[in-house]
C-alpha cells in the first residue's frame, strides 16, 4: 500500500508552519490519513516532542503504524477526532500545543470501491469512516423517510433537486433494497439532466457521507475540545474542502476572538466575555496554481489558523 493511494497532503508546509510553535511540544494530527502531514510534523519537532495521530479509518491506522514505526515519540489511535480529549487525557499529554485537521474524504477512501464513497465505481452502500459504527449509507438510503432525505440533501449537499431525488429513492425502495453505489447512481440519473449529473452526484454522495459520519457535528465538538486542550499560545489549524466545513471553522474562530457579546443597542459593554483566541489567517490560505495542477482535488481547499491567548484550564 503506497503513499500515492492516500490523500496527498494539501497546503502541507503552510499548515505545519502555522502549527508548530515549539519543537518540544505536543501536537495532534487529527486526520492522519496517509501520514503526509504527520511526517512533516515529525521532521520539525524534536525527539522530546510528541505527535498523536488520530484517524477513524482502520486502513489509515494500519498504514500509519507502518509508516511511522521508527518514531518513538508517536502515539497512534483509531477513533473519531471528537474523542481527542479522551486520548490526550489517557496518555497524560495535556495541555497540547497544536491540533491539525485536514477535513473531508481522502483519495484512498474515494478510490476504494469497497468503502462505497464514490459514484465513479460500483460498491456497497457503506460510506463509514469507521466500520465499527452501525449507521451506514445503506441504512440512510433505505430507511430514512422521504422528508428526512430531502433535508440532508439540502442541508449537507445544497442540492436543489433533492426533493425529486428523495422521491425517486423512496419509489425505488418499493421494488427492493437499494444495495450498491451503482443502484443509487442510477436512481439519481433518473431525476437530473445529464448536463448536471456529475455535480449532483457529488453533492448527494457528500450529503449522505456527512450524515453517516456526523461530520459537521463531530467537527463542532472537536474544535471546542481542541481549544480546551490547548496550552496558551497553542494553535488550531484547519484545512477544509467545502463551504459547510469552512463556515463552522470561521464562525468558531470569530466567536472565540470576540471580546464582547452585548447587544448593539447597549452603549457600554456589560458582559464578561474576553477574547480567547487570535485569528492568524484573516483570509483563508488557498493552494497555488502549481499545487492545484499537481493535485486537482486540492482546488477547493481553504486553510484557517488561530492561536489561543488565554491560559489552559485543567478540567476538574
Amino acid at each position: 500500500m503506497g503513499n500515492y493511494e492516500f490523500h496527498r497532503p494539501v497546503l502541507a508546509e503552510a499548515a505545519v508552519d502555522y502549527l508548530i510553535t515549539t519543537s518540544e511540544g505536543i501536537y495532534v494530527d487529527c486526520t492522519t490519513g496517509g501520514t503526509g502531514h504527520s511526517q512533516l510534523i515529525l521532521k520539525k519537532i524534536a525527539s522530546t516532542g510528541s505527535l498523536v495521530c488520530i484517524d477513524a479509518d482502520a486502513d489509515a491506522i494500519q498504514f500509519a503504524r507502518k509508516q511511522l514505526q521508527t518514531h518513538a515519540n508517536v502515539i497512534i489511535r483509531q477513533t473519531f477526532f471528537d474523542q481527542l480529549d479522551v486520548i490526550l487525557s489517557n496518555e497524560k499529554l495535556l495541555p497540547a500545543h497544536g491540533f491539525l485537521f485536514d477535513l473531508g474524504i481522502s483519495s484512498f477512501q474515494i478510490d476504494q470501491p469497497g468503502k462505497g464513497f464514490s459514484f465513479l465505481s460500483d460498491g456497497p452502500l457503506d460510506m463509514r469512516f469507521n466500520r465499527q459504527q452501525s449507521l451506514s449509507a445503506l441504512d440512510v438510503v433505505n430507511n430514512y423517510p422521504q422528508e428526512e432525505l430531502e433535508q440532508i440533501f439540502w442541508k449537507y449537499g445544497e442540492e436543489r433537486k433533492g426533493r425529486t431525488i428523495a422521491a425517486k429513492i423512496v419509489a425505488q425502495r418499493r421494488n427492493g433494497i437499494v444495495k450498491t453505489t451503482r443502484n443509487l447512481t442510477e436512481i439519481i440519473q433518473l431525476a437530473v439532466s445529464p448536463r448536471f449529473i456529475n455535480k449532483t452526484l457529488a453533492r448527494i454522495y457528500q450529503a449522505i457521507r456527512i450524515e453517516v459520519n456526523d461530520e459537521l457535528g463531530r467537527l463542532r465538538k472537536a474544535l471546542e475540545k481542541a481549544f480546551n486542550c490547548l496550552d496558551r499560545s497553542g494553535r488550531i489549524v484547519v484545512i477544509s474542502y467545502h463551504s459547510l466545513e469552512d463556515r463552522i471553522v470561521k464562525d468558531f474562530f470569530r466567536e472565540k476572538e470576540r471580546d464582547c457579546i452585548c447587544p448593539p443597542e447597549i452603549p457600554q459593554c456589560i458582559c464578561d466575555k474576553v477574547s480567547e483566541l487570535r485569528i492568524l489567517t484573516k483570509k483563508p490560505l488557498q493552494p497555488l496554481e502549481l499545487e492545484i495542477k499537481q493535485n486537482p482535488r486540492s482546488r477547493s481547499a481553504k486553510l484557517r489558523a488561530a492561536e489561543k491567548i488565554v491560559e489552559y484550564q485543567e478540567s476538574v
